[in-house]
C-alpha cells in the first residue's frame, strides 16, 4: 500500500507537467496562427510548385553558342503550358575529370505552376529531352521545387 502512494505522489507531478507543457505549446500555435492570419499576404492567391529548366550556351557540349533562341523557345513553351515564364542568366561550374574548373553560361527558365500534375511534369520532361536532342547535349538539367534532374 506504501508502495502505489509513492508512485501516485510521483504521477501527479509528472501528469501536471505533461498538462502544462501541452497548454503552453498549444497557446504557441495559436499565436503562430494569429500572426500568419494577419498578415498582409493572408488570403492573397500564391502559386506553390516551381518548374526551372537551364537552357545551356553551348551546341555539342562544348561549343559557345548564342543561346537566345532556346531562351525565347523556353520562355514560349513554359508561358503556354503555365501562364508565365521568367529568364535568368546564370553560370555553371564542374570540376572535369582531370580537376579543372570548367564553367558554362546558362540561362534559367522558369515558372511558378497553379496545378502541377503529372501530365504537365510529363509534358516538361519531354520538353528537355527534345531541347537535349535539339541542343545535342550529354543531358539537360531541369529542376522541380528545389530537386534536380539531369534529363539524359
Amino acid at each position: 500500500m506504501l508502495k502505489r502512494k509513492k508512485i501516485f505522489y510521483w504521477i501527479i507531478p509528472i501528469m501536471l507537467i505533461a498538462l502544462l507543457a501541452n497548454a503552453v505549446y498549444a497557446a504557441e500555435q495559436q499565436e503562430a496562427s494569429k500572426v500568419k492570419q494577419s498578415s498582409a499576404l493572408h488570403g492573397q492567391f500564391y502559386l506553390e510548385d516551381v518548374v526551372k529548366i537551364y537552357v545551356p550556351s553551348t551546341y555539342n557540349v562544348d561549343q559557345p553558342i548564342d543561346n537566345t533562341p532556346y531562351v525565347h523557345k523556353s520562355l514560349r513553351k513554359f508561358s503556354e503550358m503555365f501562364g508565365g515564364a521568367t529568364a535568368i542568366d546564370g553560370t555553371g561550374a564542374w570540376l572535369s575529370d582531370d580537376n579543372q574548373l570548367v564553367k558554362e553560361k546558362v540561362t534559367i527558365v522558369y515558372s511558378f505552376v497553379e496545378d502541377l500534375d503529372k501530365k504537365k511534369l510529363n509534358q516538361v520532361v519531354d520538353y528537355a529531352q527534345s531541347l537535349k536532342e535539339e541542343m545535342k547535349q550529354s543531358s539537360v538539367s531541369l529542376e522541380v521545387n528545389g530537386k534536380m534532374y539531369f534529363i539524359e
